[in-house]
């Protein structure tokens, strides 16, 4: 135990923790939680508690916890080459194997893959890879780029701008100028209650366009987007939600970035969020099931139309002037190849379209009939509850309630790891591909007794 107190102290005294509370951490206000194994669904803190890990971390351990397959790579790529550079052509095994391994499975229509070490950085390169673009094809203007509110891009100085989140822009003195914000595809909180899904997308295209108008389709460059909102809310898109959007941006050749963060390699129950609606991307960013969150790794996919623009560049300029120390690290590589390799493997994609459905519908029976839920959504293993003061009137508690991180600590009691998402009482769940029905059932099981203690069980036929 003094170990582990010592860690404790340690834990306030020295360690910078991001998206925290730092005056209560460092006060000791907030449990410092130090997690010490995981295996499967499940991760263990130092003190041997077992938590169902229904977040998969940050939505990223996709193939689970404890593959020792990808432990194997790593230090096998470590002990042979543990670094060397990707500038000015360098590559390694592993790195080049890789990028032919995304781009055998990614879209039609792209090109190559440029390795980063977040969705953050991936988000920044994709910025600075379309501004290079087009001042090579001789539109400097052109060079705006919208986001959507409640999207989540990262959060760095561009990154954070894009995202349309409240607390990413508070006292940082973001969003730069360069970005705008459009309507948020969040059917459930459409101002009109008598749209229909069909109504609310073509509403948000009509939004899209008038801010394209106002702003002149000379100066916007591109859009980006996730293809189901995940921070936001996670938030599958209304029906007909893409086709229309898609319609506008090749009206004024507006090129779609689909922020696949979080969507990409399966979370969907398909490889990618963009085949599963439709969408038709210039660029792709991959991040998180990338390597399962096994070693930090992020891309740009670039389309062939892209890539053909930044040869034309390099002709003209020279080398181009963007890269990171840690590009397509090699033991990061490894990691990437042997995830996507476990990936195939153990058909993880086909457990989600088996087991999401489960999911769904274990939260939906447990919970859909409650008067302060809203709305149940989900797509594959991507879920969300949101509550409500009033059901009727979609009325939202009084954000100082705190409805949504009780009902998330309630559930951690419980052995059960979800979200509390922000701006909204929404808990989300986001749990790793190898998920059993059993531990689906479980989670919704547990959910279900954290709402009772939290807002009593008030429980009708769903």
């Amino acid at each position: 135990m003094l170990t582990n107190d010592l860690l404790a102290a340690w834990d306030r005294e020295a360690f910078f923790h991001p998206s925290t509370h730092l005056a209560q951490h460092a006060r000791g206000e907030t449990p410092s939680r130090i997690i010490r194994t995981a295996q499967g669904c499940e991760i263990e803190d130092r003190d041997g508690t077992r938590f169902l890990d229904a977040f998969a971390g940050l939505y990223c351990v996709n193939v689970g916890y404890g593959r020792q397959e990808i432990a194997e790579a790593i230090a096998a790529q470590a002990r042979e080459l543990a670094y060397y550079h990707a500038y000015v052509g360098h590559g390694s095994e592993a790195s080049i194997t890789l990028a032919k391994m995304i781009l055998d499975r990614a879209p039609a229509g792209m090109s190559k893959v440029y390795f980063g070490l977040s969705g953050s950085d991936a988000n920044e390169t994709n910025v600075k890879l379309i501004w290079y673009m087009n001042n090579i094809l001789g539109r400097p203007e052109k060079k705006k780029i919208v986001s959507r509110w409640r999207g989540y891009h990262g959060s760095g100085l561009m990154t954070g701008s894009l995202t349309g989140l409240d607390l990413f822009h508070r006292k940082f003195d973001l969003p730069f100028a360069q970005v705008l914000h459009t309507e948020a595809p969040y059917y459930f909180r459409r101002a009109d209650p008598d749209m229909s899904e069909e109504d609310f997308s073509a509403f948000c295209a009509a939004e899209l366009e008038a801010l394209i108008l106002r702003e002149g389709p000379d100066t916007v460059a591109a859009f980006i987007a996730e293809p189901a909102l995940g921070t936001g809310g996670l938030v599958p898109p209304p029906q007909g939600y893409w086709a229309t959007i898609q319609a506008v941006l090749a009206k004024y050749d507006v090129l779609l970035i689909a922020d696949e963060v979080v969507t990409g390699f399966g979370r969907l129950g398909a490889m990618w969020g963009s085949e599963f609606y439709g969408m038709r991307p210039d660029i792709i960013t991959i991040a998180k099931g990338l390597t399962s969150a096994y070693a930090p790794l992020s891309g740009s996919i670039v389309s062939e139309r892209i890539w053909s623009a930044l040869e034309r560049g390099t002709d003209e300029n020279g080398a181009i002037g963007h890269g990171w120390t840690y590009s397509a690290h090699p033991v990061a590589a490894a990691a990437g190849v042997a995830n996507l390799r476990l990936l195939d493997e153990l058909d993880l994609i086909a457990n989600v379209r088996r087991v999401g459905p489960v999911l769904l519908g274990a939260l939906r029976s447990a919970l859909g009939g409650h008067p302060n839920v809203g709305e149940v959504r989900g797509v594959g293993l991507l879920c969300a509850v949101e509550f409500v003061e009033d059901r009727a009137a979609r009325r939202l508690f009084d954000p100082a309630r705190k409805v949504g991180p009780a009902i998330a600590a309630a559930m951690l009691r419980r052995g059960v790891i979800a979200r509390a998402m922000p701006q909204g009482d929404i808990i989300g769940f986001a749990p790793p591909f190898c998920l059993t029905e059993d531990e689906a059932e479980r989670i919704a099981r547990v959910a279900a007794e954290a709402v009772a203690e939290t807002l009593g069980s008030g429980v009708s036929s769903a």
